[in-house]
């Protein structure tokens, strides 16, 4: 089974909690602290295994989790991080987030690594924390959280050469003429339903690889036909093998198909037209060809087309070189996705938002908000004396205390933090 799109829950591991831990041991007076570092959460690792074809390992693992970072152990040992999870795709894959559309892997070289999902960092242990003022601190940090979010994980087929075309015009005929590809080959719509990849062998020793693609139709950048769900597998491709059934079977005009098909092309997405276009005119043989043909020439008469019968390969060569020709001289074209083209874009430049909001939500009450806030502090951690002493001089030290007297909170006020409610006092 081919499957080229796939959403997952990716999870990295926690990082391990540092620990409060002194040094006893015979004639060592004072040793102090001793606690040592939780180890780092393990990451998620997606790696391109040129061995594999199809996601379908992917869709019957959709969440994907590392493991944690220990905690941190007597004697300042680190605890052991946490180990990565590898997760293996085929060549051409691409990440995204679920909730933004940004592209955060686009694995395309063999064995090649991106990191996905980062693991959490792990805490300090209670040795860090030491002091002229504080010998003998008994408090240690938790280890932060891994990312966790929904991936979008595509695969793009990678080919040089795209075949693009009607369904039955013969593209699956002209690949496997020109390779050791077998695809299906049959006398009705929508034989291929999913993408062939073959490597072509030029006569003068050059090589290349070509995708027969499922067929098109009207429509299918909107959604119909088989079209819309592989169009994505062109924008791999640098040179675009455009075949047409210049025979007319089924009363088909292989001018008007030539027109559908590249405004197909066109409405996907723009770049798609910007590749080199190759037209094959394919079944010769048939009794309408050689009139359609001379038609063809004549709407489009700066169009170079090739005269092909692929089914007795005839005419193949002088495509093929055609083809290695335009990829000698075609850059590789960069992936663009919805919503990422920088065309048309109108950049604003606004004020950088503080990390730290004070907002008064009502009389004697205020509210501390911003990411820094979530990152930093951890509430639930606040069970020993040593927890407050530290989340207090935290406090100073991000200027909380400060911003909230300009603010205007008066002692006694109430302020609210991360669901938690403190009472403003004035020393």
């Amino acid at each position: 089974m081919f499957v080229d799109q796939v959403k997952i829950h990716v999870q990295a591991g926690k990082g391990g909690d540092g620990i409060v831990s002194f040094r006893h041991e015979k004639y060592v007076a004072y040793g102090g602290p001793f606690g040592g570092d939780g180890g780092n959460g393990g990451n998620v690792i997606f790696e391109a295994d040129p061995g594999m074809t199809t996601l379908l390992d992917l869709r019957y693992h959709r969440k994907i989790k590392a493991t944690p970072g220990e905690k941190g152990k007597n004697k300042k040992m680190h605890g052991a991080n946490g180990e990565d999870k590898i997760v293996k795709v085929p060549l051409g894959t691409i990440v995204k987030r679920a909730d933004t559309g940004q592209i955060i892997a686009d694995l395309t070289e063999p064995h090649q690594q991106t990191i996905i999902c980062k693991g959490g960092r792990g805490g300090r242990g209670n040795f860090h924390f030491r002091s002229s003022r504080n010998t003998a601190p008994k408090y240690a940090e938790l280890g932060t959280l891994g990312e966790e979010f929904d991936c979008i994980v595509e695969l793009r087929v990678l080919a040089d050469v795209g075949l693009v075309g009607f369904p039955s015009v013969g593209k699956s005929t002209l690949l496997d003429a020109v390779s050791r590809a077998k695809p299906e080959i049959g006398d009705y719509p929508f034989t291929t339903i999913s993408p062939n990849v073959g490597v072509v062998q030029v006569k003068d020793g050059r090589s290349f690889i070509m995708a027969d693609l499922p067929g098109l139709i009207e429509g299918a950048s909107t959604g119909k036909g088989l079209g819309h769900q592989f169009l994505r597998h062109i924008e791999r491709c640098r040179v675009i093998v455009h075949v047409l059934d210049m025979g007319g079977q089924d009363g088909r005009d292989p001018l008007e198909d030539y027109e559908i098909i590249n405004d197909e092309l066109r409405s996907y997405q723009i770049r798609l037209l910007e590749r080199p276009q190759i037209v094959v005119a394919n079944k010769m043989d048939l009794d309408d060809a050689q009139k359609n043909l001379e038609r063809f020439k004549e709407k489009y008469p700066d169009l170079e087309v090739y005269p092909t019968t692929t089914i007795i390969h005839e005419g193949l060569d002088p495509v093929l070189r055609r083809a290695a020709d335009l990829l000698a001289v075609t850059p590789a074209f960069p992936i663009v996705t919805e919503g990422t083209s920088n065309e048309g874009v109108t950049y604003t430049f606004e004020e950088k938002k503080s990390d730290l909001q004070v907002t008064k939500l009502g009389d004697h009450l205020w509210e501390i908000s911003g990411p820094r806030i979530e990152r930093v502090f951890n509430i639930q951690k606040l069970n020993t004396e040593e927890d407050y002493f530290e989340f207090a001089n935290k406090m100073r030290y991000l200027g909380i205390d400060t911003a909230l007297r300009e603010a205007g909170c008066m002692d006694g006020d109430t302020v609210q933090m991360l669901g938690y409610q403190f009472d403003f006092i004035e020393n």
